[in-house]
């Protein structure tokens, strides 16, 4: 299937932004503003039943991987230099990187285990529900996020499929990468949704690099901007050798 992307940015490197479950590219946008000023060309796609993307009959994490590489493919003249995913779209982009072999992977809280007992049978009735709160109610549950998400996240609700939840129907499919296929962090939120010590402990002993941005919840790019951008630059610029920031023109 042939997704929907928001391409942004002139420089010579490449950056990959897949977003996590009912959300879309728009997710990304401060995030992309920053890695453009740090000499990317970034490329934001929207996946499968989310944002102006197809719905599909079926959804997987597999699937969602499918999609991708197909439609990033005649994009690229070459292997990206980073593939960046959040949640469902951290997982979506191990099996990426598996196949496209990226210069560097980051993983934002990303969906690499599902959690156990009490927990988590509350994310399978939270995913049941599914809802799609009202704005006082989102800010009521996101108060560091800035006016700006808030609207965006209303609006990605708005446009995603509820059916989407079926892709996590299996969650055999939640696991860590099976092979280290290019430097990669992994950034946890201070009270990670999916994440443990014991899986984070996993993925230190398969050799990521895995740093928690303090005082975040699951979305840590909304919840502390400044910290999560700097977690990454320095880790990137190591990597990739990403430009440093340029001035911002004055607004």
């Amino acid at each position: 299937m042939r997704l929907a992307v928001h391409e942004s940015g002139s420089g010579t490197k490449t950056a990959i932004l897949i977003h996590g479950i009912m959300s879309d590219s728009r997710a990304w946008h401060r995030v992309t503003a920053e890695l453009e000023q740090h000499g990317f060309r970034v490329i934001a796609v929207d996946l499968a039943g989310h944002g102006r993307s197809p719905r599909a009959l079926r959804y997987s994490p597999s699937a969602w991987a499918d999609d991708v590489v197909e439609t990033l493919g005649p994009l690229l003249d070459g292997p990206p230099d980073v593939v960046m995913g959040h949640s469902l779209g951290g997982l979506v982009a191990s099996l990426v990187a598996d196949r496209m072999a990226p210069r560097a992977a980051i993983y934002i809280d990303p969906a690499f285990s599902f959690p156990r007992g009490i927990r988590g049978l509350a994310f399978k009735l939270f995913f049941a529900i599914a809802p799609r709160p009202k704005r006082a109610a989102l800010v009521r549950m996101n108060p560091k996020w800035n006016p700006v998400d808030v609207d965006i996240e209303l609006a990605t609700l708005r446009d995603w499929d509820r059916r989407t939840i079926l892709g996590f129907a299996d969650t055999r499919p939640l696991v860590p990468p099976m092979r280290l296929v290019a430097p990669s962090l992994v950034v946890l939120a201070e009270k990670s949704l999916l994440i443990t010590e014991r899986v984070a402990s996993q993925l230190r002993r398969q050799g990521m690099t895995v740093a928690t941005v303090a005082g975040t919840g699951h979305t840590v790019f909304r919840d502390d901007h400044s910290g999560f951008m700097e977690t990454i630059t320095g880790w990137l610029r190591n990597h990739t050798g990403a430009e440093p920031a340029k001035a911002l023109s004055p607004a």
